[in-house]
């Protein structure tokens, strides 16, 4: 199994518009993030969590052509603004593509776009199928088992993955004690770290970092982080061994 970070960074990226701090003139390239998303690659299946509004460049700079299923963790827009470009997609698979997503997301995204479920849609819009998921029970995509966990974004329910010994969680301010055992055995943790100041809907580092020695993993990865992170090769130095920012285009193997 392999995973390519497509983005790391919150809802405004890095840099941000406007902000002129050291991290946001940095020339570092690991300093530079585009809105949060993943790549997941199990053989030759390709699994893709979340489609925010940087999606067309992050699938060019990434070089993938093709996507065999998406997993969405909610519905904010930094996570799903990009779904329409995933008629691109359409087109060079030459067939529908399935969307994996909570009730209150599958509801969400019935309604933003509406144009695509419609009983006679415009010709040449994005053509998805919507699949709703439940905590805790598992379903296949595309061959390949996933099991969705459940984590609150302040007061929203949103969806964490488990794929194997690979565990993806973005956006969460709590982590709840069910979802903590259901990690349990993963062998790269990844999760949302946006500051280092606490935040009312998303964890901190220092929270992050309790997470991650609950659930004892060999290596964590933490994403989804603003400017206020610091730079990367300053923060990087203060993590505990094994614990790394994550940042655009580092691609890893996961052991299955």
């Amino acid at each position: 199994m392999k995973i390519t970070f497509l983005g790391t960074g919150t809802s405004v990226g890095v840099p941000m518009i406007g902000c002129h701090c050291k991290v946001c003139k940095s020339t570092d390239v690991r300093d530079r993030r585009l809105r949060t998303s993943a790549l997941v690659e199990v053989g030759d299946k390709k699994i893709l969590i979340d489609v925010g509004p940087d999606f067309r460049t992050q699938m060019l700079s990434c070089g993938a052509e093709r996507i065999d299923a998406v997993l969405l963790t909610h519905h904010h827009y930094d996570h799903v603004g990009g779904m329409d470009d995933l008629r691109a997609v359409n087109h060079i698979m030459h067939q529908s593509l399935s969307i994996y997503a909570n009730a209150e997301t599958v509801s969400a995204i019935s309604k933003s776009l509406y144009y695509v479920f419609e009983a006679k849609p415009y010709p040449g819009v994005a053509r998805l199928d919507l699949h709703t998921v439940y905590p805790f029970q598992p379903f296949e995509v595309a061959g390949v088992s996933v099991l969705p966990l459940s984590v609150m974004h302040g007061r929203l329910p949103i969806a964490g993955y488990r794929i194997g010994r690979l565990a993806y969680i973005t956006d969460a301010s709590v982590v709840p004690p069910e979802t903590i055992e259901a990690l349990r055995g993963v062998e790269v943790l990844v999760v949302n770290a946006l500051r280092f100041e606490p935040h009312p809907s998303h964890m901190s580092l220092a929270e992050s970092l309790q997470i991650v020695e609950s659930v004892a993993p060999r290596e964590a990865y933490f994403i989804h982080m603003s400017h206020d992170i610091g730079l990367a090769s300053e923060t990087e130095k203060l993590l505990p061994n094994g614990c790394h920012l994550a940042y655009d285009g580092l691609c890893f193997e996961v052991a299955d």
